[in-house]
């Protein structure tokens, strides 16, 4: 009896210490790599100088062209993610400023994300490496259900999200393999394949939007103009009313849903081709940076 229980505990130590090196190894890596993702990309990275930063999820990553931007001299990144909710737009900006980043205007795509405040775990689970580094990322998770096993328990973060952040992104990592993901200035281009081209968002609500709200707050103290935008959906969508909704409970927020609308320049109901960014991202420009006087310039 002895034997075995004192063989248990060896095992369990073995098993602990190996969790650590495991947790700390990784850890190391994501410390040291900037080519996988825009979080990473940002954590790892030195101050920057930008004259327009868009934040967002994928109506975001894949609506704003910035190579548009920085033809009209704008220094301008789409760190827009595909999936992402405001939850992570908001703790991207946070790490940003925590970078020491200049910001001189955010576009913040603020439509269909306005309706929840839940993390977006697949995206959310790229911030995770930097828990036990970064006190922004931690602030960030402590209500989260599930942040004392995440935070405690040595390299559980790398099993419970292995997909996300586990092996494959590791050895990526490790031999420093360059992803899509930070091509085209962050812009992800989508092709005239069609995929969805019916949608149904009459069920959704906007709520008083606590990480909207975050991020209209950290824009106020760092003296970052911030352009809140409704980007375009496709004919067929249901429940337009919900962007009238938007409209009614933040008045700060520019509607743009129906200046692209024909589905020749959608790939899917939600998300605009290339053709179709490029009209829009036109009229973004034309609006809030055309004029001499709204233009923010370089530092």
């Amino acid at each position: 009896m002895k034997k075995f229980l004192l063989f248990t505990i060896k095992t369990i130590f073995i098993i602990i210490l190996l969790a650590v090196l495991l947790d700390y190894s990784y850890t190391s890596i994501y410390l040291k790599s900037s080519n996988r993702n825009k979080i990473e990309y940002v954590y790892n990275s030195q101050p920057q100088n930008y004259d327009v930063v868009i934040l967002g999820s994928s109506r975001a990553n894949n609506h704003f062209v910035s190579e548009m931007f920085e033809q009209k001299g704008l220094k301008t990144y789409n760190y827009g993610m595909s999936g992402g909710h405001l939850f992570e737009a908001s703790l991207m900006l946070k790490l940003m400023l925590e970078r020491n980043y200049k910001i001189k205007n955010i576009i913040l795509e603020t439509d269909l994300n306005l309706s929840n405040e839940h993390q977006a775990e697949g995206v959310a689970a790229r911030y995770l490496p930097y828990f036990h580094v970064s006190e922004t990322v931690r602030k960030h998770f402590e209500k989260e259900s599930d942040f004392k096993e995440l935070y405690y328990i040595p390299f559980y973060r790398y099993i419970k999200y292995e997909t996300r952040i586990g092996f494959r992104e590791v050895f990526f990592g490790l031999i420093n393999k360059k992803s899509k993901l930070l091509d085209h200035g962050g812009y992800y281009s989508l092709g005239n394949k069609k995929g969805n081209m019916k949608n149904d968002i009459s069920t959704l609500k906007p709520l008083k939007n606590k990480y909207y709200e975050e991020i209209k707050q950290l824009c106020r103290q760092h003296n970052i103009n911030l352009i809140a935008v409704m980007t375009p959906m496709c004919e067929n969508t249901k429940g337009m009313n919900y962007f009238d909704k938007v409209k009614k409970s933040y008045p700060e927020i520019h509607n743009y849903e129906n200046t692209v609308i024909e589905d020749k320049y959608f790939s899917s109901c939600g998300h605009m081709n290339d053709a179709g960014a490029r009209m829009f991202t036109a009229k973004i420009i034309e609006d809030f940076f055309n004029k001499q006087s709204n233009i923010q310039t370089s530092f």
